[in-house]
């Protein structure tokens, strides 16, 4: 598994660094912006599409067919994308979060309540659009799994225009974490996880050719 690891990890800094820019770019902008929750959102949603993009190099150099001879099982070489993409989203987090509760002191409008809603808010998008799209991946491909992404993206917009108005409105400042707000983290991961399973059960019924 460490070596899966070291090999998505050398491909996604080779392949992806421009995710690093849009996502430097869209943090920035989630500093500048006072309202939009899109510009929050997105770049957790960029590193859940960064394992998709993996898998679609791995199509291209036909690694699929190489791993056959390589001492590593289905359930592995499904499990190191989910990882992958798992480290990015937590490390993605941690940074806007960083950068929001920054910018909510520098406006003297931090509040631990609402610094919670959005982190769980966070918590929720990141493991919802992996968790969509990936099982459809590996059960088709990369080109014909594509589909997920959209329903993705619109995801990910309902959910940021959702909360700019629950954060821009003056009952969205009063927002506390809250039971329904926990429940709907804990099934963000339950999904997360029932995908990581699903993922692996496609992926052994599919015929690589």
């Amino acid at each position: 598994m460490k070596g899966l690891l070291l090999k998505d990890w050398y491909m996604m800094k080779h392949y992806c660094r421009y995710y690093l820019f849009c996502a430097i770019g869209f943090t920035i902008l989630s500093v500048m912006s006072s309202g939009n929750m899109f510009f929050v959102f997105y770049p957790c949603l960029l590193c859940g599409m960064i394992p998709v993009n993996l898998i679609g190099y791995d199509e291209r150099s036909r690694w699929e067919q190489y791993s056959a001879a390589l001492p590593y099982t289905k359930e592995q070489l499904v499990s190191g994308k989910y990882l992958i993409g798992l480290f990015t989203q937590l490390a993605m987090m941690l940074v806007m979060g960083v950068t929001q509760a920054a910018k909510m002191a520098i406006a003297g409008e931090f509040a631990l309540g609402e610094f919670g809603v959005l982190m769980l808010l966070l918590l929720i998008v990141s493991t919802l659009t992996s968790s969509i799209s990936l099982p459809f991946i590996f059960k088709l491909g990369v080109e014909k799994g594509r589909t997920a992404y959209y329903v993705m993206i619109g995801f990910v917009c309902g959910a940021s225009a959702l909360a700019s108005n629950l954060f821009g409105s003056q009952s969205g400042m009063e927002m506390r974490p809250n039971l329904l707000l926990a429940l709907l983290a804990a099934a963000g991961i339950g999904i997360y996880i029932f995908s990581w399973y699903m993922s692996i059960v496609f992926y052994k019924r599919r015929e690589i050719s």
